[in-house]
C-alpha cells in the first residue's frame, strides 16, 4: 500500500471514527470480502464465514472511537479475523466435547438403568413367591395387567374390597423384601406402585 493510500485509508478511519455511515460502508465494501474469504479459509465454513463478516464489522463501528489508533488497518484486521476465527473454532471443539461428554454419559446412564432394573425384577420375581396366591393373582392382575380393582375382583369371583386388602398386603410384603434386599429403588416403586 502507497503512502497516499495510507493517508486516504487513515482519513477514513478518522471520518468513521467521527460517526460517518458513508465512510463505514465504504471500508465495508472495500474488506469485506477479505474477511469472508480469511473467515472461510480458517472456519472451513460459509456460514462462520458470513457471521464473522457480521460480526467483525459491527465491532468496528460500535468501537469506531478507536480507530484513530489504528495504524496499519490492513494488519489489525487481519488479527481480529484471526483471533474471532480461532474463537468460533475454540467454541465449536468444545460444544462437540461437551456434547461426546454429555452422549457418553446418557450411556453410562442408560446401562445403569437397564441393570438396575434388571436387578428389581429379579428381586421383584422372589417377592411374588412370597405372595399368597391370592395375593399375587391380585397383584397381577391390577398392576402387571393394569386392570382396575373392581375388574379384578370379577375376575377372581371376590369382592371389590378383598382384592384391595390384597393389594395392600401384597405391595407392602414387595416393599419390605426390597429394603430386606438392601436396595432403594423409589423410582421403581413408582412406577410399579403407582
Amino acid at each position: 500500500m502507497t503512502s497516499s493510500a495510507s493517508e486516504e485509508e487513515k482519513k477514513l478511519l478518522v471520518r468513521i471514527a467521527d460517526g460517518d455511515r458513508h465512510a463505514f460502508a465504504v471500508l465495508f465494501k472495500q474488506y469485506s470480502h477479505f474477511v469472508y474469504s480469511s473467515g472461510k479459509r480458517l472456519t472451513h465454513s460459509d456460514y462462520w464465514a458470513e457471521e464473522l463478516v457480521q460480526d467483525i464489522f459491527f465491532k468496528i463501528w460500535r468501537h469506531r472511537e478507536k480507530l484513530t489508533e489504528v495504524a496499519n488497518f490492513g494488519a489489525y484486521l487481519n488479527r481480529v479475523v484471526r483471533n474471532q476465527s480461532y474463537n468460533i473454532l475454540r467454541q465449536l471443539a468444545q460444544d462437540a466435547k461437551s456434547v461426546n461428554s454429555m452422549e457418553h454419559k446418557e450411556i453410562e446412564h442408560t446401562t445403569d438403568n437397564v441393570l438396575d432394573l434388571k436387578e428389581a425384577s429379579v428381586i421383584l420375581e422372589q417377592a411374588l413367591e412370597i405372595l399368597t396366591p391370592q395375593q399375587r393373582a391380585a397383584y397381577e392382575l391390577c398392576h402387571i395387567q393394569g386392570l382396575k380393582y373392581k375388574d379384578a375382583a370379577d375376575q377372581m369371583n371376590v369382592s371389590y374390597e378383598t382384592v384391595h386388602s390384597h393389594m395392600k398386603e401384597a405391595i407392602k410384603k414387595i416393599r419390605t423384601h426390597f429394603r430386606n434386599s438392601g436396595l432403594a429403588y423409589s423410582i421403581l416403586f413408582a412406577l410399579l406402585f403407582s
